[in-house]
């Protein structure tokens, strides 16, 4: 059922306008008594999350007892975040997904069914995973906050992936990144239907359909003078409300060039990207734009580790990233993948599959490090006067000496592609 829907891609909302859309939609949920809101984390600071969960917290009160921000494997978000996010909303609201421990499974997704969507790639069953909260709390609402967007595990985020992956335990996220993998990222980003999202469907379709869950989506881009502007609003408890979130996505937030590009410059901002396992959006989100033989630049000031979570860290450190057929070949080999599937995903999204170059430019990592996992290096100091992100406009720049380059200031924020790699 749809409570709420609009959007366009020249229109936006402002203050007012969101409160009174949000509102209206709340309104025709009736009177709640005890709500669960599951926002995104830090790393989704610019879906404007923040602002609905303030808005909330105003509509509900005191019937607003506990905020679980979607961690899936991320790091918990500290206070100083948590702040900045969702500046005005009590901090005693706020608990922790330990996605490790505080689990359990609804249901269990067959293998043949896994099989079948991911057109033989993967042949285990997948465990229908969420936070225990969800469960045990006796909410009367559920209210899943965030924005649809292209994403490269689930080609569009958001929607039940807020649940089964941001409140999910281990062996679900695993499994659920790796049948991405498997089946290939560039088959998968920017389509709302692939067979990632089907096996999270099925889960909620059959294991869910008891959780009082709403989603409130967002779809938000830059103006032409850089400022994010929220251009849909979309609630409902049901696929609906995500598939019209998500054609409005693709509208605002895919951009299709006419040729491939030859360089490619990411910058990284240093509050939300301080390891690679975020970081390499840079690579996600640009690679099907970049012409074989090309070259990406990521400017990543923050950068000071590989994974947020130690094992992966550590994972990446041991195997580096590496094209997708060496990938499956450790994983075939090495129980350590085995047992951290959504480390060996990482590991083939972010290869270039030896088509063209990346260079990562960090502010914390050292050369040895960078070049340890298969990057090339580059300076930051160095790269930041040739390229200064302050000058430059996103899109197409041409240096003084003439050098042409493609800039993305935020690659969380989009998908770019030429039509030659990216099938409608």
């Amino acid at each position: 059922m749809i409570y709420f829907a609009e959007g366009s891609q020249h229109g936006h909302f402002d203050a007012v306008k969101l409160r009174d859309a949000f509102y209206e939609g709340l309104n025709k949920l009736g009177k709640r008594h005890k709500v669960l809101i599951i926002p995104p984390d830090f790393t989704r600071y610019h879906s404007q999350a923040g602002i609905l969960t303030r808005m909330a917290w105003d509509y509900y009160g005191d019937a607003l007892t506990d905020i679980l921000p979607a961690l899936g494997t991320h790091t918990p978000m500290t206070i100083s975040e948590i702040y900045k996010m969702f500046k005005g909303v009590p901090h005693h609201l706020f608990r922790e997904h330990k996605w490790r421990t505080d689990i359990v499974t609804l249901g269990e997704v067959p293998a043949a069914f896994l099989e079948e969507v991911s057109e033989g790639k993967v042949s285990y069953s997948w465990p229908a995973q969420v936070n225990k909260l969800l469960v045990e709390g006796e909410f009367d609402l559920i209210l899943s906050l965030g924005q649809v967007v292209p994403h490269e595990v689930i080609g569009m985020a958001n929607y039940n992936k807020n649940i089964f992956v941001g409140t999910g335990g281990a062996e679900g996220i695993n499994k659920s990144h790796f049948l991405g993998a498997a089946y290939g990222m560039e088959r998968i980003m920017g389509r709302a239907n692939n067979p990632v999202r089907k096996v999270l469907n099925y889960a909620s379709e059959h294991f869910a359909n008891h959780l009082p869950i709403v989603y409130a989506h967002t779809v938000v881009s830059k103006d032409n003078t850089g400022t994010l502007r929220i251009r849909g609003l979309f609630m409902g408890n049901d696929a609906e409300c995500f598939e019209q979130a998500a054609e409005l996505s693709l509208k605002v937030n895919f951009n299709m060039l006419p040729q491939p590009l030859h360089k490619v410059v990411v910058y990284l901002d240093s509050d939300e990207f301080k390891s690679t396992w975020l970081g390499n959006k840079s690579i996600y989100r640009t690679r099907m734009a970049i012409a074989d033989g090309g070259e990406l630049i990521v400017l990543a000031p923050g950068l000071k580790e590989f994974g947020e979570d130690k094992q992966i860290d550590s994972l990446i450190r041991k195997y580096g990233y590496r094209t997708t057929p060496e990938v499956l070949q450790y994983t075939r080999e090495n129980a350590d993948l085995q047992n951290n599937l959504s480390a060996a995903a990482h590991l083939i999204h972010g290869s270039s599959e030896n088509r063209f170059s990346i260079t990562y430019c960090p502010g914390c990592l050292t050369q040895r490090e960078i070049e340890s996992v298969n990057f090339g290096y580059a300076p930051l100091n160095e790269m930041l006067q040739n390229y200064n992100p302050e000058t430059l406009k996103d899109g197409f720049n041409v240096m003084p000496d003439g050098e042409e380059i493609f800039f993305v200031s935020n690659p969380a924020l989009g998908l770019w592609a030429c039509s030659d790699r990216f099938e409608a």
